[in-house]
């Protein structure tokens, strides 16, 4: 039985390292006493891979996870098993059960998220920043420098902002997040600060992912789908 489970990040433990995130869940998944499937070989591991690595100091409401398990196992039981592992900040949202046909990899699948940026107290830019987004999504390209093991190039991200509003006091983002475009909310913030001519300070802002997509649709008319959705409850 292959499941997908979700989980939330918040608080002190968003500090903690992507690999560390891992340790941290094959010893809860020990603990819960899920008959986990190993690897074969003369180093079995726990089969099991993450949909996208979260940045450290990034909270986030919707990480993912798939597990191969030796038999099925309601996923209520899952979920409600693991979650009673949790430390503080983290939260086990639920479990679906995914077929590699229909649902594939985690990781493969991840094809876009949604983030929430909220400026700190006292760091918003000086200028009546909220009416200008729309203005800045109006541009034709959108150009930022990303470092490369060939050293550094101009790439153009506007393609890769699906959307981008104010909502509340912060601003929503839905990014493209696939490896092969990968956007981090960061680049959009400092090249949206930097377009509004804002000397930004240090650690001006804090970043929470919401959700992660895969993409169902095509390059030009896409259908993003929670990874979560791609699974399914039994009993």
């Amino acid at each position: 039985m292959k499941v997908r489970i979700k989980f939330t990040k918040e608080g002190p433990i968003k500090f903690v390292g992507h690999l560390d995130t891992m340790r941290y869940f094959q010893k809860a998944i020990r603990r819960a006493g899920l008959p986990v499937a190993f690897s074969g070989g003369y180093s079995p591991h726990m089969i099991m891979s993450f949909a996208a690595p979260l940045g450290v100091g990034v909270e986030s409401l919707g990480e993912y996870f798939d597990l191969e398990l030796t038999k099925t196992i309601p996923t209520s039981q899952i979920r409600d098993l693991l979650d009673a592992q949790m430390t503080e900040g983290v939260h086990v949202l639920s479990a679906r059960k995914v077929e590699d046909g229909k649902a594939g990899k985690a990781m493969s699948l991840v094809a876009a998220a949604d983030y929430y940026v909220v400026f700190r107290e006292g760091k918003e830019p000086k200028c009546v920043w909220r009416e200008r987004i729309q203005e800045f999504l109006a541009q034709p390209e959108i150009l930022i420098t990303k470092e490369t093991k060939k050293g550094t190039k101009e790439v153009d991200i506007r393609p890769c902002i699906y959307q981008m509003e104010q909502q509340e006091q912060g601003i929503f983002m839905k990014l493209a997040s696939a490896s092969s475009n990968y956007t981090k909310p960061e680049a959009v913030m400092n090249s949206f600060c930097s377009w509004l001519k804002e000397e930004m300070s240090e650690f001006p802002w804090m970043v929470k992912r919401l959700e992660v997509y895969a993409d169902l649709g095509s390059e030009d008319n896409h259908r993003f789908v929670t990874l979560e959705a791609l699974g399914e409850e039994i009993e």
